[in-house]
């Protein structure tokens, strides 16, 4: 390989980790303010390993639950069936796609969700 294509090739690395650095630290500030939102709730973190596109959180607040899928941004990229889970989970409870430019609107649409 080149030293161009090398270049490129780490510059594309890096950019990567960055982007799983964001999300994680997203999702980890997320996890905290949803336990503190709800409390008493669980949540658990899913295996996208295990089932391909399942969304990332699993929230269970008394008798209700919710996934979430996590994104550092709104236009970040949809893994292949991502789309399609989030929409069968929305329509047995509650589904999202999250992210910091609509957080505020989803946890008000999860409130209202959870509410008795």
């Amino acid at each position: 390989m080149s030293d161009h294509g090398l270049s490129f090739f780490y510059f594309f690395l890096e950019r990567l980790v960055l982007q799983l650095k964001q999300e994680r630290e997203f999702q980890a500030k997320l996890i905290k303010e949803l336990k503190e939102m709800f409390k008493g709730c669980l949540v658990m973190k899913l295996d996208s390993s295990y089932i391909q596109g399942i969304p990332d959180l699993l929230v269970l607040y008394k008798d209700k639950w919710a996934t979430l899928e996590c994104k550092k941004f709104s236009k970040a990229a949809r893994q292949p069936n991502q789309p399609y889970y989030v929409d069968l989970m929305n329509k047995m409870s509650f589904s999202r796609f999250i992210c910091p430019e609509n957080k505020e609107e989803v946890l008000h649409e999860l409130q209202q969700t959870f509410k008795p």
